[in-house]
């Protein structure tokens, strides 16, 4: 057994407190753990400050020290350097007597990460090895996990890399329950089979909803209990003209606070945002004179109430698309108050029977009424489904779910999950894109509000029971390279696909092998042109759509004659729907400009070329009995 789990053996150890707060108080913003090269003075005294407060374990300044984080600075050829240099500079504060943990924080969390989980691993393995290979460190912190795949696979990677101790810290939105919606005991259990020799809590939570976590764990014979709670929730201060996100100073607070973790079985107690050497100190106070304890009453969890579930599923659709040709229209919400002739256009499109009429979602960063008012606003006038956009752009991940437990209560379940396209090409370019997530993430959002879990693992109590389409743009150099694009949305999610509009023959013929082996339906973006100039704008300066330069030509020839030029639009419209449906049930057309009649047209030509269809196989299936 390791020096280290000797003493948690018998004794209450104390860790440090955050690095990067204090780094943060001083005003330095940018890449943390590059400062154990550029100012290794600066984190040597933040050391030497924890050490002094009476810290027994203190943990390198290598949270965001992975390749990928260390990339977006331009420092990903010295994730070696810096690893090293991190553990250096903490041996050299610690001494002998005080104990060095290697910090390896998680990838997963709540920004964004586009790598895979394979990914995520190599680079989680390439860390540990080199703080490992350092002979430094008397074993590994791996921290802020909200998500338990990624802890659990990293766990398992790391393990048979070492027999030094194994630390793993989750992080929680809500007391007791993981972001997968699991109660914290069974994460916990886990992570004792799969081989950690510490198991607790770090980041997000305070104090106080740690202790209320981990009144459910038990006492593990051969793994202990550890918690880094942040200082208090995060405010905002407006004291300086430029304002600061403030932690309270309430240091007394964790000395009262630590004598209730070892109550709950805690032989490991640091601090994590906003914490300081005030706080370490305070902990040191509190448990002076305690030992761990053998004996603990456990209080469950409170049981969640069993989700309500409808008895009775409408027709998705899904189901419609791979029964018959169905169609969906789009048409977006107006940039002003006045919505007559938007109201006339989706009257005019409900009157055509067709499977859905979808709005938008300020398209182009353009801003529009919102799409979610103006289904509610005509929902009692049309019998057709409102079928959404919702854009990660303008939703934080607050907003996100607060918006599609909106659109769930006022029933509209169709949803169509889309990145957004940046502020800064719209008619607010100074505005902020927020992007918490793309649409992967969104899409695994939506799913999870499904099986009745909100982002943060906790219960919903009832489930939505949402349809997501995923949008899909064929106009790419190399289609066939999409599967894997294709396959991650399904992964994530996708019940269906929505194109982008299409021009050219040859994307469609393309596209239909590409999707061939796919079960998910994909809906062909059809968009009638209205000019020339439109069809040159479009060409030239909106992504994701490409022209052929045969229909330019052809408009370009009739550009003066507006009546002839709409014609011979339409006509390419047309073509492209008849080739769509020979390998597509699914037709997505796109109004243009609330040229609602331009789309009312082509839903005609659609309806009656499936009638004719239809009474051609009846006439030949007549012909057949007869013989």
């Amino acid at each position: 057994m390791s020096r280290l789990l000797d003493r948690l053996k018998t004794d209450i150890l104390v860790a440090d407190g955050a690095m990067g707060t204090l780094l943060y108080a001083d005003g330095i913003e940018s890449c943390h753990d590059y400062y154990n090269i550029s100012h290794p003075e600066r984190i040597s005294a933040i050391h030497r400050a924890y050490v002094e407060a009476g810290a027994d374990i203190i943990q390198t300044n290598t949270y965001g020290a992975k390749r990928h984080r260390l990339k977006s600075f331009g420092y990903d050829n010295e994730v070696r350097k810096i690893n090293q240099e991190a553990v250096k500079l903490a041996r050299q504060a610690a001494g002998q007597d005080i104990f060095v943990l290697g910090t390896i924080g998680a990838s997963r969390g709540l920004r964004q990460c586009d790598l895979s989980l394979e990914e995520i691993i190599a680079e989680t393995i390439e860390q540990a090895q080199i703080l490992l290979e350092t002979g430094q460190i008397d074993g590994l912190l791996l921290e802020t996990y909200y998500d338990i795949e990624e802890l659990e696979a990293a766990l398992k990677a790391i393990r048979p890399l070492t027999d030094l101790p194994l630390i793993t810290n989750i992080s929680l939105h809500e007391a007791g329950i993981t972001e997968n919606g699991h109660p914290l005991v069974e994460a916990f259990s886990n992570l004792v089979m799969l081989g950690a020799d510490v198991v607790g809590l770090n980041c997000h939570l305070g104090p106080y909803h740690m202790i209320q976590s981990l009144k459910q764990i038990p006492l593990f014979a051969q793994t202990y209990l550890s918690v880094y709670p942040n200082a208090s929730l995060l405010s905002f201060s407006n004291d300086d003209e430029n304002g600061r996100y403030r932690f309270s100073q309430n240091a007394d607070y964790f000395e009262y606070c630590s004598k209730l973790f070892v109550e709950e079985g805690v032989r490991l107690i640091g601090g994590c945002c906003g914490t300081t050497p005030e706080h370490i100190r305070a902990i040191k106070r509190g448990i002076r004179g305690l030992k761990p304890i053998e004996r603990k009453v456990i209080t469950p969890l409170i049981s969640q109430e069993e989700l309500i579930y409808e008895a009775e599923k409408k027709e998705s659709l899904v189901d419609k698309v791979k029964k018959e040709v169905t169609i969906i229209a789009e048409i977006d919400p107006p940039k002003t108050l006045a919505v007559d002739k938007f109201v006339e256009g989706v009257k005019a499109l409900d009157k055509k029977g067709i499977a859905a009429i979808t709005l938008a979602d300020n398209s182009l960063a353009r801003a529009r009424i919102c799409n979610l008012s103006m289904a509610s606003f005509l929902k009692d006038e049309v019998t057709t489904p409102f079928l959404l956009h919702l854009s990660c752009r303008d939703h934080n991940m607050i907003g996100l779910q607060s918006r599609l437990l909106g659109m769930d209560l006022l029933g509209f379940d169709h949803i169509l999950a889309i990145t957004g396209d940046p502020s800064k090409i719209g008619d607010f370019p100074g505005a902020t894109s927020v992007y918490d997530a793309t649409s992967f993430k969104l899409l695994s959002l939506i799913k999870q509000l499904n099986q009745g879990q909100g982002y943060s693992g906790a219960s919903l109590k009832k489930a939505t029971h949402f349809t997501v389409a995923a949008a899909f743009n064929p106009n790419v150099k190399n289609l066939s390279r999409t599967t894997r694009l294709i396959e991650k949305k399904i992964a994530s999610g996708a019940d269906y696909f929505i194109t982008q509009p299409i021009f050219t023959d040859t994307v469609i013929q393309e596209l239909s092998k590409v999707t061939k082996a796919y079960e998910q339906p994909f809906f062909i973006g059809i968009m009638p042109i209205t000019s020339y100039e439109n069809a040159l704008f479009l060409h030239n300066e909106v992504p994701g759509i490409d022209l052929s330069e045969e229909f330019l030509a052809k408009l370009e020839a009739v550009r003066d004659e507006k009546e002839t030029c709409q014609k011979v639009a339409l006509a390419e419209s047309k073509k492209m729907i008849d080739l769509a449906l020979e390998y597509f049930k699914g037709i997505y057309l796109i109004t243009p400009f609330l040229r609602y009649d331009l789309t009312v047209e082509l839903i005609e030509y659609i309806q009656e070329k499936t009638k004719s269809k239809m009474a051609e196989s009846l006439s030949a299936n007549r012909s057949r009995t007869a013989i």
